[in-house]
């Protein structure tokens, strides 16, 4: 990694540690760090910014459950899967439902880059690998 590449990294690792409050990425010091980058304009800016934007994108990413579904999925069990990732992760996790037929049946569960599978189409899958 070039010099202005790896400044650009330390900077946005600060700004990111900057934009955390209790373990979760606030919206207002996000707009602080944004603004401060804007006044504070530099040749690495834009290096620095698309660095701190993967890193906000992780941690929020880490605060969503992705439910891949095949049928129709009741809100009740949203709420369970919600609940069971915010226990296991130990922070708010909220679930968000979103339709994929590839699945047959079952759910699959995304929270960061943790994959939960509990789908006929996961397990057809292990199969036709272990034989």
């Amino acid at each position: 990694m070039a010099a202005p590449a790896k400044q650009a990294q330390l900077l946005a690792r600060q700004l990111f540690k900057l934009s955390v409050v209790d373990g979760t990425v606030s919206a207002d010091r996000v707009a602080g760090v944004l603004a401060y980058v804007e006044k504070h304009a530099s040749a690495q800016s834009l290096l620095v910014l698309k660095a701190y934007r993967r890193l906000v994108a992780t941690e929020l990413a880490k605060s969503e459950a992705r439910v891949e579904h095949a049928g129709a999925i009741s809100s009740s069990a949203l709420a369970a899967i919600a609940a069971t990732m915010t226990k296991t992760y130990r922070r708010p996790v909220t679930a968000v439902a979103r339709a994929n037929p590839a699945l047959l049946a079952g759910v699959r569960v995304h929270v960061g880059d943790d994959v939960y599978e509990s789908s006929v189409s996961g397990q057809l899958a292990a199969l036709a690998a272990s034989v």
